[in-house]
């Protein structure tokens, strides 16, 4: 009767391997779904928050809106600039949640590529134009 137990009760090599390998895939797919995007993301934060320069505007984390007055890199702090008394706090850089001036300047300048796109495409049809009168 041991005997028939221990023979039934060991696990066959295909069920584990195969067990193993789903393991794996769900990790893998984890890692790519959730995991490496969050890296990215915060990277990016990262970066944001190391290219502030003085005179950005920015928003915290709490939603303070600010012009940035001074930026103390040894103590990875900020000093703002807030509303019309010039009430000015120090904060942290990672409690900057967003820089305004960077994102003006991003719009900024995808409005001129799309006017330079619009100048190119019409100086094209003014091109064609001209050829197809000459001929």
């Amino acid at each position: 009767m041991l005997q028939e137990y221990l023979l039934t009760a060991q696990p066959q090599q295909g069920s584990m391997m195969s067990s193993i390998l789903m393991m794996a895939a769900i990790f893998g797919v984890l890692y790519f779904i959730m995991i490496r995007p969050q890296k990215k993301k915060d990277k990016e934060a990262q970066a944001m928050r190391n290219a502030l320069e003085v005179g950005d505007e920015i928003m915290t984390a709490g939603g303070i809106l600010g012009r940035v007055v001074a930026v103390k890199e040894d103590a990875d702090s900020i000093l703002i600039e807030t509303g019309s008394a010039n009430t000015k706090i120090r904060v942290s850089k990672t409690a900057v949640h967003t820089n305004i001036t960077a994102g003006e300047r991003v719009r900024e300048r995808q409005q001129e590529l799309a006017k330079q796109r619009e100048l190119e495409k019409e100086a094209k049809k003014n091109k064609k134009a001209l050829k197809d009168k000459e001929e």
